[in-house]
């Protein structure tokens, strides 16, 4: 009690002597924490410091000598949540808004007092921030509330934005209508502040993300179901590549309405299929009849419509002859290709697998003409084919009969060329010591034959089909005698030709021979007679006689020279 007494009489005298009074600063604690209320705005302590004591407008709070311990004053609320820092400033402990107070540091240092007043103020963030009441859905032109945020508890009352796609949304008053409003809690001061938006969707808007905040935090994002009519029809032709007759044909119908029309009619060649749950609809097995208009619309709204022009590609193609062709060499064959196509075409024709440049034309055929014939005609994906096989027939003729030496000039080869369809067979008039024949290609053959003659002979080939033959001989002789011409320097054919001039020539000799003396012995004969007087006819007998043996003789010769 004297200290208390003595201090006072002090304070009195001391301000007696002079007051400083500072301006007023303001300190934001935090609600609930330990607020720190700085005297002098944390200047460092005067040298000459005797006494520092807080105080506010309803009393004392504690007084702190130099180099003492602070003694606490208050009695009320503040009795066991005040202390003081080291530096001298106020820490008031579990900060409510009550606190929201001036509090004022004294400093006494010397003969000074000075006072430093100091605003103190609560701040207490929302403990969250919530849409709620939010809409079933949005419908664009209408305005509809879409939801209300709220921030409880704070203070001082939280200020609440809306977004849409991270945008500040401002009231316009006729798209975007905000209204607010504060709410104080009576028992902890503390405001909740809630904000209604009404709001005129568009379009656009489906996919929209809603947000609202505060300084201090932002909601959760929600978004909106945005239903509108039907403004536009589409039709769409479901193909992975050109139409053609025989397929499938799919036909969607979209809609760009919010919720999509469920139902749809479908103008398919002037008939109306509806089709509910559902927006396609599948022609099967098309053809080039089924080409035209397409319609769908949605059934509420006939005049809602799109439509779509289809075309359905076909190929028809038709040969004739188209099967297997019997015809004789030097007849003629007509072809006739007949097409029908709803676009260009593309005609190619092979033979046999081989690829001929224009279609095929038969005036006079021949047995080359034999054989496979396909054309194939395309247009875009769409291919047709046709063939037919041509088969020349005529009876077999020899072109070429020939012989020639055997390269060993021990046997020599006959060489029989025919010509004919089917396929002649030969037969030789002589056996040989072997036979080969050459492939059959186009009517045309060659047989050949190794024989080793031993005299002058005639060989006969004959070639024949079911259709009739041909017959060829040929005169082949001895090789003895060609070996024996050999030996003086002549070929094969020029011995030949050697031998049978030297024969002819002997005998073209002997019959001069043979004619002189016979000259000479008339003579001589009508010189006698005419000495002697004998009569005539003997003598004319005998010259008969010797005529027919001169005669024989010739004859004799010439069949030697045939051989």
């Amino acid at each position: 009690m004297h200290f208390s007494s003595c201090l006072c009489t002090l304070l009195v005298a001391l301000v007696y002597q002079g007051t400083y009074l500072s301006a007023m600063d303001t300190v934001i604690g935090l609600y609930g924490e330990t607020v720190e209320v700085p005297c002098n705005n944390g200047a460092p302590k005067p040298k000459d410091l005797f006494i520092t004591k807080w105080k506010y407008d309803n009393g004392d709070l504690l007084t702190q000598l130099k180099d003492q311990d602070a003694s606490v004053i208050a009695t009320d609320q503040y009795k066991d949540r005040v202390s003081m820092a080291e530096n001298s400033s106020l820490l008031i402990a579990a900060a409510s808004l009550k606190d929201e107070k001036i509090f004022t540091c004294m400093v006494v240092a010397g003969a000074d007092i000075s006072e430093y007043p100091v605003k103190l103020l609560i701040h207490k963030a929302p403990t969250g921030v919530e849409i709620t009441a939010l809409a079933a859905e949005l419908e664009i032109g209408k305005p509809t509330q879409l939801g209300q945020c709220s921030a409880p508890d704070s203070n001082p009352a939280a200020n609440i934005t809306w977004f849409k796609n991270k945008k500040h949304l401002v009231a316009d008053g006729k798209g975007i209508i905000i209204s607010s409003k504060v709410k104080v809690d009576e028992v902890t001061g503390l405001t909740t502040t809630s904000s209604t938006l009404q709001y005129t969707a568009e379009k656009g808007d489906t996919d929209a993300l809603f947000t609202c905040g505060t300084l201090y935090a932002l909601s959760s994002p929600v978004s909106f179901t945005v239903t509108y009519p039907t403004e536009r029809v589409s039709l769409h032709v479901i193909s992975k590549g050109p139409l053609m007759e025989g397929d499938n044909v799919t036909l969607k119908c979209k809609a760009d309405g919010n919720p999509l029309p469920t139902s749809f009619n479908f103008h398919i060649q002037r008939k109306v299929v509806k089709v509910e749950n559902s927006d396609s609809y599948t022609v099967t097995d098309v053809t080039r009849d089924s080409t035209g208009e397409y319609k769908c619309s949605i059934i509420d709204n006939a005049k809602m419509e799109d439509s779509k022009n289809i075309t359905i590609n076909y190929l028809d193609m038709s040969l004739s002859p188209s099967e297997k062709v019997m015809k004789s060499a030097g007849e003629s064959l007509a072809l006739n290709l007949q097409t029908d196509a709803s676009g260009e075409l593309r005609v190619s024709w092979t033979k046999d697998n081989g690829k001929l440049d224009k279609m095929p034309k038969f005036d006079k055929l021949t047995y080359s003409d034999s054989g496979k014939y396909e054309v194939v005609v395309t247009m875009g994906a769409l291919i047709k084919k046709a063939s037919f096989e041509l088969v020349v027939e005529g009876i077999p003729v020899i072109r070429r009969l020939a012989k020639q030496r055997g390269e060993d000039g021990q046997h020599k080869v006959l060489t029989c060329e025919a010509e004919g369809s089917p396929k002649p067979t030969v037969a030789w008039s002589v056996n040989g010591t072997s036979a080969d024949e050459s492939p059959y290609v186009n009517g045309k053959i060659s047989y050949k034959l190794t024989i080793v003659p031993t005299v002058n002979l005639t060989v006969v080939c004959t070639v024949s089909n079911e259709l009739g033959q041909d017959t060829r001989a040929i005169n082949v002789s001895t090789l003895f005698e060609e070996v024996r011409m050999d030996k003086q320097g002549s070929s094969d054919d020029s011995d030949t030709t050697k031998l049978v001039v030297g024969v002819i020539v002997g005998l073209l000799l002997a019959t001069v021979v043979v004619g002189l003396a016979y000259w000479l012995y008339m003579k001589k004969s009508k010189q006698g007679s005419w000495k002697t007087g004998e009569k005539e006819d003997g003598s004319t007998e005998e010259s008969k006689k010797l005529e027919e043996k001169i005669e024989e003789k010739l004859e004799e010769n010439s069949q030697k020279v045939e051989v």
